[in-house]
């Protein structure tokens, strides 16, 4: 068999079309206002002499992964420029994941508060996921486009609005705490969806993996943040509604750094040959139909989604749990009715959060990018071990919490580290096994997965059976600590369910990124499974022949 001039490298071309204005997206990018990209000034246009693949030098056959001078030239962003917008974009994720688990530092107090259960409780978190679940497909089919900077400022400036006003809610409108908790997602949703495909847009290969892994440091640090800032204010205000008051006012902040530093790169002009036609959106349910159809990208969702349930559930009930081992232990005083819940575990438990979560996340970015030159299905595979070793020490840390806090501790680090691993592998497998002009729907549907299955409910879930489970018992510190603790342990569980869901998208992965690159360059065509081709050139003139015979 003839072997195709495409067998490139892992990321494809490295212009975009010669002539082109800076800045300008192909397509309905072209668009007058929010459809239109930012004009970037900061480098030379597109098609410049000298830059690979431009009119100026002929490309080779075989694409090339661009430099930092060509990124440049292909952005219209300077490397400079491009690392301040990651910086910002980081700096959102981190207030977005603080004010998610701000509500956690301060539960018991908010239990107190409201009068309510552990299955109330775990409504709170439920009903904010649900939300930001069902809007992510919006945000997604908006992000693919329509200008992405314009999107976020009025998510963020939404979010922050209704959460100032989620601090002066009335003990007997418990309602109204969840009702707000819901339009949080709103402004999250924005956010979540659109800003990895900014980062796509600006790097490439390696350089794209590091900037993930720093956007996603954000995702730990910003939760255990999250708890120290929840925890610490409510001790120095002596009203927890203060804790909801922190996050707002750094929102206004994120809001003008979004206006005023990000710009709009044009979509997927980084992995385009200088030859190739401009990637045009196709209908929305021809997204999901192609996603539908892509094995990796469904494996590594519902991989992603045993991580989801697995955080969502220790993220609300970590602190409360350490909390009633202490009480069982003897170590601490019970948290009576009227009195303010004084304990240290969400503020401990923030502080291993944040460690954890960047040890996690270079740990498994730097597992990957090694392995990777020996073996290209190593992302899923540093997914799969990280989900499948974790659940044994996540149980450890169940089974040990009544005899030592200090064992607990331990393998909860331990634990977290490794599921932590999971955070920039998955984010980065979505980005190169799903086209330009449909990451945006592909990070929304990946987030309707993740959190339907998986965090949406599994707050609500766990407080659920530990309610059901202390029924039967007699009402003792002991009984909350034990239902609590028998109820957590379904989290081990999903996590080896995870876990091998990555290791069916092991499977497939090497396909599903090489026909992405290859639609990318403008050599695949697009149609049913059944018709899955490539033009290669054959015997003097181009033939269209299986996309199988080139991946062999």
């Amino acid at each position: 068999m003839r072997r195709a001039p495409t067998r490139g490298g892992i990321v494809g071309g490295t212009v975009a079309r010669a002539g082109a204005a800076p800045g300008t997206m192909s397509g309905s990018d072209t668009a007058p206002f929010l459809s239109q990209a930012d004009d970037t000034d900061d480098g030379p246009a597109p098609g410049t002499p000298g830059l690979p693949g431009s009119m100026g030098n002929p490309k080779s056959e075989d694409p090339e992964v661009p430099d930092r001078e060509g990124l440049q030239r292909i952005t219209g962003l300077s490397s400079g420029r491009s690392a301040l917008i990651v910086a910002v974009l980081c700096y959102i994720n981190l207030l977005n994941y603080m004010d998610r688990f701000t509500v956690a530092g301060v539960l018991p107090d908010i239990e107190q508060f409201f009068d309510i259960g552990d299955s109330s409780s775990g409504l709170i978190q439920t009903v904010f996921i649900s939300s930001y679940m069902v809007l992510a497909p919006v945000f997604g089919y908006l992000g693919d486009r329509y200008n992405r900077k314009y999107l976020m400022c009025g998510g963020i400036a939404f979010w922050s609005l209704v959460t100032l006003g989620s601090s002066f809610i009335p003990r007997e409108r418990f309602w109204l705490l969840l009702l707000t908790r819901g339009l949080v997602g709103v402004g999250e949703a924005s956010y979540s969806t659109i800003a990895p495909t900014l980062i796509a847009d600006l790097f490439v290969a390696d350089q794209r993996s590091r900037m993930l892994s720093v956007f996603y440091f954000a995702i730990p640090v910003g939760s255990g943040l999250g708890y120290i800032a929840g925890s610490k204010v409510k001790d120095v205000a002596g009203d927890w509604h203060w804790a909801l008051r922190v996050t707002p006012g750094l929102g206004v902040l994120a809001v003008v750094l979004l206006f005023l530093v990000v710009r709009e790169p044009p979509r997927g002009a980084v992995e385009r040959h200088s030859h190739s036609p401009p990637l045009n959106p196709t209908s929305w349910w021809e997204d999901l139909r192609a996603l539908a159809r892509n094995p990796s990208f469904i494996l590594s969702s519902l991989g992603f989604t045993a991580v989801a349930f697995v955080t969502g559930s220790l993220a609300l009930w970590a602190p409360a749990f350490l909390l009633r081992s202490r009480v069982v232990l003897g170590e601490t005083p019970p948290c009576l009715p009227g009195d303010s819940c004084s304990s240290s575990d969400s503020l401990i438990f923030g502080l291993i959060t944040c460690l954890t979560g960047v040890l996690g996340v270079g740990l498994g970015v730097e597992i990957s990018r090694r392995l990777r030159r020996s073996n290209p299905r190593a992302d899923p595979l540093v997914c799969a071990a990280g989900l499948l070793g974790s659940s044994p020490f996540l149980f450890l840390s169940l089974a040990c919490a009544r005899g030592s806090i200090v064992a607990t501790y331990i393998f909860i680090f331990i634990g977290e580290t490794l599921l932590s691993m999971n955070w920039a592998i998955v984010a980065d497998i979505l980005l190169y096994v799903v086209i330009p002009t449909r990451r945006s729907t592909a990070e929304a549907f990946q987030i309707v997965l993740s959190h339907l299955l998986g965090d949406a409910g599994s707050p609500y879930l766990i407080g659920l059976i530990s309610d059901r489970l202390r029924q039967g018992w007699p009402p003792s510190f002991l009984s909350e600590f034990r239902a609590l603790q028998f109820s957590l342990m379904l989290c081990a569980f999903m996590g080896a369910l995870g876990g091998a869901a990555f290791l069916g998208a092991a499977i497939f992965i090497e396909g599903d990124r090489r026909r992405a690159q290859l639609h990318v360059q403008g050599l695949l065509h697009e149609a049913g499974p059944a018709d899955d081709r490539i033009v290669v050139p054959q015997r003097g003139r181009s033939t269209r022949v299986p996309v199988s015979s080139v991946l062999i």
